[in-house]
């Protein structure tokens, strides 16, 4: 839910009447911060998380275990850092073996695109994955090969382009064909918006690898990852040929890229050993601006264990050549337009500057004893991309030495009449959205295999134990789990309402530095000297803020959602809550998420250290029940009580307003119009949810404590059939366990809110606090 900041003068005109002069919980310091407290956390959190990436540098040393003592040695001792690499890449489906490329032609149209004296260019594709092909030339030599080269473009520029078929800069797959090199230019996700989206629902602005990449981070796939398989299918064509062929390894597989193809050679070598040399040009650099960079090349744990240096020590002894050249200055995404919604994420890269591509190349020089061979133009300036000296070093790394030349600026010309760029991209992309909504299709039956037919367990006592592996999985490696608070509590607080029956104060406390946590605890007037009372934790929604929750105004915007249910609640005597999540400030709070993914850490790494330190200082209250502190989220308040309760036994109950769902399906599904792959949420993906955790699994993890669903049937959110559908597997569980009676699903004939008829009874009953 939205909602602006009030401010402490704000809300106490709410309660005006009733207010007195502001004071402090007793056993808390004064609340002298004064400001937008959200605003302030979200930028706190912000400047952790940057301290946490520049540390991430160092940390990685944790993870490497080279072995330099021979290449043979030092392949075994890095083999598992190549396999980690695979998976967050999700590099981790079967591919497709295949005899030869298949020519693509038409009745009007050969397969040769065109023909000079020494080579020929084919129209070409070959097999990667079921229902996925890359596409794109060859260009084959009229002789034996020097050497077989995969020529990777910017994701902007085509094979023709490359290849000099039309005008277009630096084709220097031309120069590499008339040196007598077999080469392949695979066709490469764009950065238009043509098909992202649905004709029966809507379009959007999200580039092509942006809409792939939506999707397929949920399944535990990246854009970069199909990619890369694009690129390896090719890498078992040449290898198996070869062997056919003539029985040797004589002509070496090198592959080259720029800009986005860089970033394809960089990591398909860092992967394969087959790959006998590298060149990545208008890409290397320091990776730590990577939550700046567009969120397609967002990838969920990297930083942890790799920069641009530790994949470059992937490839080493194998040669790599890195060229400081000019690539495509990315300003951000389409703009939004009439017909396509808006939404996509801000995201921007240009040229690296030489001084810290310099860095990156010495560091890798310093994890393996030589760095690799850096060439840029005179007085730091760029050279290339496909400078000769660049390529002439590819081909001398792995002795198929060659003197090449530029290219004639006459482009060859396209024999094709049929042929057109858009249909070729328009298949890629959809290739790839099917294959991702394929997985989509099979996950709950996977989940099944992994999850269900192993959590048997004969009562609710055993399940608590044997439910603790999960849960440690789920925090630890599907969220991330961040190093303990590092800071005493240093609880502050501020009296900041006051009516008959109830008194507040804003409270903080501390966790690390520049991170707090912040919060409106609500106190019922009746309280008696020494009388420990259950408490609920009222959770908040997008955008919004705690008094959210506590506002009786019915003229405030949040009342329609919210229906002051913190403030009802502490009138039927239970002791409130209501904490603020940094959820709030649009592109900001997202960047808590950019920032936090590529440490393989999620925001709600940093929610579930600030609902321990809630929780830490709540149990130290001599007015709280330790035993009894429920949790009540409505919206992505209801996201957060699916899954902070599910790491925080603290908890000893959740109640999911306004959001429960099938949440793996209505995050990647293109089928459904209100799945956030059209929206603006940007930050909503978890990597590899689809194989690990829908929501029934999350509740799972809450069992046997009690779960309640709160759900409208005009709630856009979800669809009454499939949040039905996740429901019946948590009813299911928990009745094995013998416990039916501790899970409930309320439906009411009303839109996105608190109904507070169900889940007021849900509480009294389960915290063991009377009706009044």
């Amino acid at each position: 839910m939205r909602s602006r900041f009030i401010t402490p003068l704000a809300l106490l005109s709410c309660f005006a009447p009733l207010c007195h002069a502001a004071g402090q919980l007793p056993g808390t310091a004064p609340l002298a911060r004064e400001g937008d407290f959200s605003e302030q956390m979200v930028a706190g959190i912000q400047k952790f998380l940057l301290r946490e990436t520049e540390n991430s540098v160092a940390a990685r040393a944790q993870f490497w275990k080279r072995d330099l003592s021979s290449p043979e040695a030092l392949a075994k001792s890095v083999e598992p850092n190549r396999q980690r690499l695979a998976q967050i890449l999700g590099v981790v489906d079967k591919r497709i073996s295949f005899k030869a490329l298949e020519h693509i032609a038409s009745t009007r149209d050969s397969a040769v695109v065109a023909d000079t004296p020494g080579y020929t260019v084919f129209a070409v594709r070959w097999p990667v994955l079921d229902g996925v092909t890359g596409e794109g030339l060859l260009l084959e030599p009229k002789s034996a090969p020097r050497a077989q080269v995969i020529a990777l473009p910017d994701a902007d520029q085509t094979p023709e382009q490359l290849a000099g078929i039309v005008p277009g800069k630096a084709a220097w797959a031309r120069t590499l064909a008339a040196a007598g090199c077999r080469v392949v230019i695979p066709t490469l996700i764009d950065r238009r918006d043509e098909w992202s989206g649905s004709p029966r629902i809507r379009f959007t602005n999200q580039p092509h690898r942006e809409w792939i990449y939506r999707q397929a981070f949920m399944m535990g796939r990246t854009v970069i990852g199909y990619e890369v398989q694009k690129v390896l299918a090719l890498v078992d064509w040449f290898e198996a040929e070869r062997s056919a062929v003539s029985g040797q390894r004589s002509a070496p597989t090198v592959v080259a890229g720029h800009a986005e193809g860089g970033l394809l050679a960089l990591h398909a070598a860092a992967l394969d050993t087959r790959i006998s040399a590298a060149l990545v040009s208008g890409y290397f650099d320091s990776r730590q601006a990577l939550w700046k960079e567009p969120i397609y090349r967002n990838v969920f744990g990297l930083l942890r264990e790799f920069g641009d240096a530790e994949l470059a020590s992937l490839i080493h002894p194998r040669p790599l050549i890195v060229e400081h050249s000019a690539g495509p200055e990315i300003k951000g995404p389409p703009a939004a337009r009439p017909g396509r919604s808006g939404g996509a994420a801000p995201g921007k890269w240009s040229l690296p500057d030489l001084a810290s591509v310099q860095a990156e190349v010495a560091r890798a020089g310093q994890l393996t004893g030589r760095p690799p061979v850096l060439f840029h133009g005179n007085g730091g300036a760029t050279t290339g991309p496909g400078s000769l000296r660049a390529l002439e070093a590819l081909l001398q790394a792995v002795g198929a030495n060659a003197r090449l030349d530029f290219p004639p600026e006459q482009p060859l010309g396209d024999t094709r009449k049929d042929f057109s760029v858009d249909d070729r991209q328009r298949r890629q992309v959809k290739e790839l959205e099917n294959f991702t909504q394929n997985l989509l299709r099979v996950a709950t039956y996977m989940r099944d295999e992994s999850f269900w037919a192993k959590a048997k367990s004969p009562n609710a006592a055993a399940w608590d134990t044997a439910r603790k592996p999960w849960q440690s999985n789920f925090w630890h490696e599907v969220n991330g789990k961040l190093p303990a608070a590092s800071l005493p509590l240093n609880a502050r607080s501020k009296e900041i309402l006051n009516t008959d029956k109830l008194i507040g104060y804003d409270v903080t406390l501390d966790v690390w530095p520049d991170v707090f946590a912040w919060g409106i605890l609500l106190l019922p007037k009746d309280l008696k000297p020494g009388e420990r009372r259950p408490v609920v934790v009222c959770q908040h929604g997008l955008e919004g803020v705690p008094m959210d929750t506590v506002t009786t105004n019915r003229a405030d915007r949040a009342w329609s959602a919210y229906k002051g249910f913190a403030t009802a609640l502490a009138e039927r005597g239970f002791i409130v809550f209501a904490p603020h999540n940094p959820y709030r400030g649009k592109d900001e709070f997202r960047n808590i998420q950019r920032l936090a993914n590529p440490l393989g850490q999620h925001l709600f790494s940093v929610i579930f250290a600030q609902h321990e330190r809630i929780l830490e200082w709540l149990g130290t209250q001599p007015f709280v029940d330790a035993r009894r502190i429920g949790f009540y989220g409505l919206s992505y308040g209801g996201k957060s009580a699916m899954r902070i309760p599910a790491v925080l036994d603290g908890y000893c109950l959740s109640i999911c307003s306004a959001d429960f769902n099938e949440w793996v399906w209505k995050n990647a599904t293109v089928d459904w119009r209100s799945s956030y792959l059209f929206t603006g949420e940007y930050e909503i993906f978890e990597w590899n949810l689809g194989h690990t955790f829908n929501y029934a699994e999350m509740a799972a993890l809450i069992a046997p404590r009690p779960f309640m669903v709160e759900r409208g049937h005009e709630d856009g959110v979800g669809i009454d059939e499939w949040v039905n559908f996740e429901f019946a597997k948590i009813r299911r569980f928990y009745t094995k366990l013998g416990i039916g009676d501790r899970t409930e699903i309320e439906h009411f004939d009303g839109p996105h809110t608190i109904n507070g008829q169900g889940t007021y009874d849900f509480l009294h009953k389960h915290l063991n606090w009377p009706k009044r």
